[in-house]
């Protein structure tokens, strides 16, 4: 078990050996999201602005004017809500900047709904030009900010706070975009967003020792959306499903239902994720079993279905 958050210094550092111009933005939450660790080695590449992330935001634009590859790394909730209207105001630009989110969905348990990013994958998506990445480990962060900074123009990548399994990549490598991490049939077919590979492993595994036997698909990226690989890899599937540590209104549900819609699918589908409601504080673990984001809710509802 490994935290992806961990990570994201490390993956920092590594842009910053391989010569990207990389700068990192934080407000106030380094030892948190782990940029400490680049701030120690770049001291003169790392911008402390305290908890402003408006002008975090419009800063790290600025940057990105200056030829830079400009990281604003906070919390899912802030760096996609707080700062919101400056974010707009960037992919209006088109300004090369790149958002980590740390601590999405519910993996702030204890800090309770005013912590919780249920949203930011909506708040995101809703925007033209933005590309939306979701590793789904630890040792897939790295690539992923590689990945990130390939790209020009804004990026939010949504990183997992929570230790979680690290997938056997020896069959299938990681996924860049969408693809099936194992596929035993055409039963149905999961779809998952990063942060919550162990749920739809668990899911998965348990619906295979019932004798039911189907696909389980990442989806790394969410935004530019694989209209056409999602329906090659669900085409077969009368059942399809999918789980994320966000609200299924405007995220990974909402995404899978609109491509559904555009074709007219006839396979019915299951979105698993909070329901138009706020959470509370308590252990992350929990509060995710409790609102349905679990491998038994997975298992359940396609059992029911």
């Amino acid at each position: 078990m490994k935290a992806p958050r961990d990570e994201i210094g490390h993956a920092l550092i590594s842009l910053k050996h391989k010569g990207y111009p990389v700068v990192v933005i934080d407000s106030d939450l380094a030892s948190s999201t782990r940029t400490d660790q680049f701030q120690t080695q770049f001291p003169e590449a790392f911008f402390e602005m305290g908890i402003a992330e408006g002008s975090a935001m419009s800063f790290a634009v600025g940057q990105a004017l200056e030829g830079n590859i400009a990281f604003y790394v906070n919390f899912a909730m802030f760096v996609t809500g707080t700062a919101w209207t400056q974010l707009r105001q960037a992919c209006y630009a088109k300004a090369n900047i790149k958002l980590v989110g740390s601590h999405p969905g519910m993996d702030d348990g204890p800090d309770g709904a005013s912590h919780h990013a249920l949203e930011d994958l909506a708040l995101t998506r809703v925007l033209p030009g933005i590309t939306i990445l979701s590793p789904a480990d630890a040792e897939e962060i790295e690539a992923a900010f590689e990945q990130a900074a390939s790209i020009k123009g804004p990026v939010y990548i949504r990183v997992a706070r929570e230790p979680m399994p690290v997938r056997d990549k020896s069959q299938v490598p990681r996924v860049t975009d969408i693809a099936a991490v194992r596929d035993s049939g055409n039963d149905f077919a999961i779809l998952y967003e990063g942060t919550v590979l162990e749920q739809a492993s668990d899911g998965f595994e348990q619906l295979e020792a019932s004798g039911r036997h189907g696909k389980l698909i990442h989806v790394a990226c969410l935004k530019p959306f694989n209209s056409e690989a999602f329906l090659q890899l669900t085409g077969s599937c009368p059942l399809i499903a999918t789980l994320e540590n966000h609200t299924i209104n405007g995220g990974l549900g909402g995404q899978i239902a609109e491509a559904m819609a555009d074709v007219g699918s006839g396979a019915r589908l299951i979105r698993l994720g909070t329901r138009d409601t706020f959470t509370e504080s308590g252990n992350s673990r929990q509060l995710k079993a409790k609102y349905g984001i679990s491998g038994e809710a997975l298992f359940k509802a396609l059992s029911e279905a």
